[in-house]
Protein backbone atom coordinates (compact mmCIF):
# COMPACT_ATOMS: atom_id res chain seq x y z
CA UNK A 1 0.00 0.00 0.00
CA UNK A 2 2.99 2.26 -0.23
CA UNK A 3 2.20 5.64 -1.65
CA UNK A 4 -1.48 5.02 -2.14
CA UNK A 5 -3.99 7.78 -1.80
CA UNK A 6 -5.97 7.47 1.39
CA UNK A 7 -9.44 8.60 0.55
CA UNK A 8 -12.03 9.64 3.09
CA UNK A 9 -13.86 6.36 2.42
CA UNK A 10 -10.70 4.35 3.16
CA UNK A 11 -10.04 6.31 6.36
CA UNK A 12 -13.60 5.76 7.59
CA UNK A 13 -13.40 2.00 6.99
CA UNK A 14 -10.02 1.81 8.76
CA UNK A 15 -11.39 3.75 11.70
CA UNK A 16 -14.31 1.29 11.90
CA UNK A 17 -11.75 -1.56 11.79
CA UNK A 18 -13.56 -3.25 8.91
CA UNK A 19 -11.77 -5.77 6.77
CA UNK A 20 -11.34 -4.55 3.17
CA UNK A 21 -8.77 -4.13 0.41
CA UNK A 22 -8.13 -1.22 -1.90
CA UNK A 23 -7.66 -2.18 -5.51
CA UNK A 24 -6.24 0.33 -8.00
CA UNK A 25 -7.19 0.24 -11.66
CA UNK A 26 -6.32 2.13 -14.83
CA UNK A 27 -8.66 5.08 -15.42
CA UNK A 28 -9.94 5.82 -18.90
CA UNK A 29 -11.41 9.34 -18.85
CA UNK A 30 -13.50 8.43 -21.90
CA UNK A 31 -14.90 5.29 -20.33
CA UNK A 32 -15.92 5.72 -16.70
CA UNK A 33 -18.39 2.85 -16.90
CA UNK A 34 -18.38 0.13 -14.27
CA UNK A 35 -17.96 -2.41 -17.07
CA UNK A 36 -14.56 -0.86 -17.85
CA UNK A 37 -13.61 -1.02 -14.18
CA UNK A 38 -14.64 -4.69 -14.00
CA UNK A 39 -12.52 -5.47 -17.09
CA UNK A 40 -9.54 -3.68 -15.53
CA UNK A 41 -9.96 -5.63 -12.30
CA UNK A 42 -10.60 -8.89 -14.13
CA UNK A 43 -13.74 -9.28 -12.03
CA UNK A 44 -17.32 -10.29 -12.66
CA UNK A 45 -19.30 -7.15 -13.50
CA UNK A 46 -22.12 -8.30 -11.23
CA UNK A 47 -19.73 -7.80 -8.27
CA UNK A 48 -18.58 -4.33 -9.29
CA UNK A 49 -21.19 -1.93 -7.92
CA UNK A 50 -21.85 1.62 -9.01
CA UNK A 51 -23.11 4.32 -6.69
CA UNK A 52 -25.95 6.42 -8.04
CA UNK A 53 -27.45 9.49 -6.42
CA UNK A 54 -31.13 10.14 -6.94
CA UNK A 55 -33.64 12.71 -5.82
CA UNK A 56 -37.14 11.73 -4.76
CA UNK A 57 -40.09 14.12 -4.82
CA UNK A 58 -40.86 13.37 -1.16
CA UNK A 59 -37.64 11.90 0.12
CA UNK A 60 -34.97 14.31 -1.11
CA UNK A 61 -31.59 12.83 -2.01
CA UNK A 62 -30.89 9.14 -1.65
CA UNK A 63 -28.28 6.68 -2.86
CA UNK A 64 -28.65 3.43 -4.80
CA UNK A 65 -25.75 1.01 -5.10
CA UNK A 66 -26.32 -1.44 -7.94
CA UNK A 67 -24.37 -3.92 -10.10
CA UNK A 68 -22.30 -2.16 -12.74
CA UNK A 69 -24.06 -3.74 -15.69
CA UNK A 70 -27.60 -2.96 -14.48
CA UNK A 71 -29.89 0.04 -14.69
CA UNK A 72 -31.67 1.43 -11.66
CA UNK A 73 -35.45 1.03 -11.83
CA UNK A 74 -36.67 4.51 -10.89
CA UNK A 75 -40.08 3.24 -9.76
CA UNK A 76 -38.57 0.62 -7.44
CA UNK A 77 -36.00 3.13 -6.16
CA UNK A 78 -38.65 5.77 -5.45
CA UNK A 79 -40.76 3.22 -3.61
CA UNK A 80 -37.97 2.08 -1.26
CA UNK A 81 -37.03 5.71 -0.59
CA UNK A 82 -40.61 6.62 0.28
CA UNK A 83 -41.14 8.84 -2.75
CA UNK A 84 -43.77 8.84 -5.47
CA UNK A 85 -41.16 9.40 -8.16
CA UNK A 86 -37.41 9.74 -8.34
CA UNK A 87 -34.80 10.74 -10.87
CA UNK A 88 -31.05 10.70 -11.16
CA UNK A 89 -29.54 14.00 -10.05
CA UNK A 90 -27.87 16.09 -12.78
CA UNK A 91 -24.18 15.23 -13.12
CA UNK A 92 -23.27 18.88 -12.47
CA UNK A 93 -24.82 18.59 -8.98
CA UNK A 94 -22.95 15.43 -7.98
CA UNK A 95 -19.81 17.03 -6.50
CA UNK A 96 -21.72 19.71 -4.57
CA UNK A 97 -24.19 17.16 -3.22
CA UNK A 98 -21.86 14.27 -2.33
CA UNK A 99 -18.29 15.58 -2.40
CA UNK A 100 -17.52 13.05 -5.15
CA UNK A 101 -17.11 13.21 -8.92
CA UNK A 102 -18.55 10.91 -11.59
CA UNK A 103 -16.53 7.72 -11.76
CA UNK A 104 -15.40 8.20 -8.17
CA UNK A 105 -18.63 8.32 -6.21
CA UNK A 106 -18.47 6.09 -3.13
CA UNK A 107 -21.37 5.08 -0.88
CA UNK A 108 -18.96 5.69 2.03
CA UNK A 109 -18.23 9.15 3.41
CA UNK A 110 -20.44 11.45 1.38
CA UNK A 111 -20.72 15.05 2.59
CA UNK A 112 -23.96 14.20 4.36
CA UNK A 113 -25.42 10.81 5.24
CA UNK A 114 -28.16 10.07 2.72
CA UNK A 115 -30.58 7.14 2.89
CA UNK A 116 -28.73 4.36 1.07
CA UNK A 117 -30.09 1.26 -0.64
CA UNK A 118 -28.08 -1.66 -1.99
CA UNK A 119 -29.42 -3.94 -4.66
CA UNK A 120 -30.25 -7.27 -3.02
CA UNK A 121 -27.88 -9.09 -5.40
CA UNK A 122 -24.94 -7.72 -3.34
CA UNK A 123 -25.71 -10.36 -0.72
CA UNK A 124 -25.04 -13.15 -3.25
CA UNK A 125 -21.30 -12.52 -2.99
CA UNK A 126 -18.54 -12.91 -0.40
CA UNK A 127 -17.20 -9.56 -1.53
CA UNK A 128 -18.14 -6.70 -3.83
CA UNK A 129 -16.30 -3.71 -5.21
CA UNK A 130 -17.36 -0.09 -4.72
CA UNK A 131 -15.55 3.13 -5.51
CA UNK A 132 -13.04 4.30 -2.91
CA UNK A 133 -14.06 7.89 -3.64
CA UNK A 134 -11.66 8.69 -6.48
CA UNK A 135 -11.30 7.45 -10.02
CA UNK A 136 -8.78 4.64 -10.21
CA UNK A 137 -9.37 3.05 -6.81
CA UNK A 138 -11.93 0.48 -5.73
CA UNK A 139 -12.70 -0.99 -2.32
CA UNK A 140 -13.12 -4.76 -2.12
CA UNK A 141 -15.31 -5.54 0.88
CA UNK A 142 -17.85 -7.96 2.31
CA UNK A 143 -21.28 -6.62 1.29
CA UNK A 144 -22.89 -7.27 4.68
CA UNK A 145 -20.09 -5.37 6.45
CA UNK A 146 -20.46 -2.45 4.05
CA UNK A 147 -24.26 -2.38 4.19
CA UNK A 148 -24.13 -2.36 7.99
CA UNK A 149 -21.44 0.31 8.06
CA UNK A 150 -23.33 2.77 5.86
CA UNK A 151 -26.63 1.83 7.56
CA UNK A 152 -28.13 0.88 4.23
CA UNK A 153 -31.22 -1.12 3.40
CA UNK A 154 -31.34 -3.90 0.83
CA UNK A 155 -33.97 -4.00 -1.91
CA UNK A 156 -34.63 -5.01 -5.48
CA UNK A 157 -33.51 -1.86 -7.32
CA UNK A 158 -32.76 -2.84 -10.88
CA UNK A 159 -34.79 -3.12 -14.04
CA UNK A 160 -35.72 -6.63 -15.07
CA UNK A 161 -33.83 -6.87 -18.33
Amino acid sequence: MANQTKTNAVRLLEKAKLSFETVPYEVDENDLAATHVAEQLGEDISQVFKTLVLHGDRSGYFVCVIPGDKEVDLKKAAKVAGAKKAEMIPMKDLLATTGYIRGGCSPIGMKKPFPTFFDESALNFDFIYVSAGIRGLQIKINPSDLIGFVKASVADLTTDN
